[in-house]
């Protein structure tokens, strides 16, 4: 596993067209995504991937039915309940980003519990984005820096790049070597918009309750066929890198 990818961020779509080819319930779909994300997480767990995050629900898809969401949510508190033994065994430190502030009493609790128990795990760190917006990410940095500047604990002049990384939900947190969209959408969704800058990005056209071991591995061999060269051009016969 040479060149393996330090932080994978995956954009899980398609589970309510999974559930529509076979005439079923959206919530059916929902139920078989939740199997693939939990198969997902111990593949990258045993192949030695430092950080992978998941986006599990949306700022904006508090917008879908009521019972739609409210299932979702039940779901997320009984499957979250289910995997504390398993973060523990295998030495997962849990992070929950975005608006959690929105999220049922229930929900809130079971990952604020999940938090504390594993935050001394010392493996791979499992983030997974609830109630989350890239946008409201970067306005939320924003506030708060402008606050520092306000209280003069900065100037404006200090304000960096890494003054907003610290500020970001995924402060402390490499930004993401690849980026996996399932469904075969080309688009990132509002997710990691600062921290997708440089990352790598595939498309799988397999829907997520269908995205397995062998489809993971196939995106983790297509990022590492690729040059990575962070705006810099590799002189022919040289090999040096140059600006461009």
């Amino acid at each position: 596993m040479d060149n393996l990818p330090r932080h994978i961020a995956v954009i899980m779509d398609g589970n309510g067209r999974w559930a529509r080819k076979r005439l079923l319930n959206r919530i059916n779909g929902h139920r078989k995504g939740i199997e693939a994300a939990r198969e997902t997480v111990r593949h990258c767990r045993e192949m030695g991937v430092g950080y992978l995050t998941l986006y599990t629900f949306s700022k904006e898809n508090w917008n879908r039915p009521a019972r739609e969401v409210q299932m979702l949510m039940k779901f997320l508190e009984t499957h979250l309940k289910g995997e504390k033994k398993s973060l523990m065994e295998n030495n997962i430190r849990f992070r929950a980003i975005g608006c959690v502030e929105d999220l049922p009493a229930g929900v809130r609790a079971v990952v604020s519990d999940l938090e504390d128990n594993t935050k001394g795990n010392t493996g791979m760190g499992l983030q997974l984005a609830l109630s989350y917006s890239g946008r409201e990410e970067i306005t939320r940095a924003a506030r708060k820096i402008a606050m520092q500047v306000y209280e003069g604990s900065l100037m404006p002049s200090g304000v960096t790049d890494d003054t907003v990384q610290s500020n970001l939900y995924t402060a402390g947190i490499p930004d993401p070597d690849l980026l996996i969209r399932t469904s075969g959408e080309m688009r990132i969704s509002n997710f990691l918009l600062w921290q997708l800058a440089y990352t790598e990005i595939y498309i799988s056209d397999v829907l997520w309750p269908d995205f397995t071991k062998e489809h993971l591995e196939a995106a983790i061999r297509d990022y590492q066929k690729r040059e990575r060269r962070f705006g810099l051009v590799k002189e022919k016969g040289v090999g040096a890198a140059a600006r461009r």
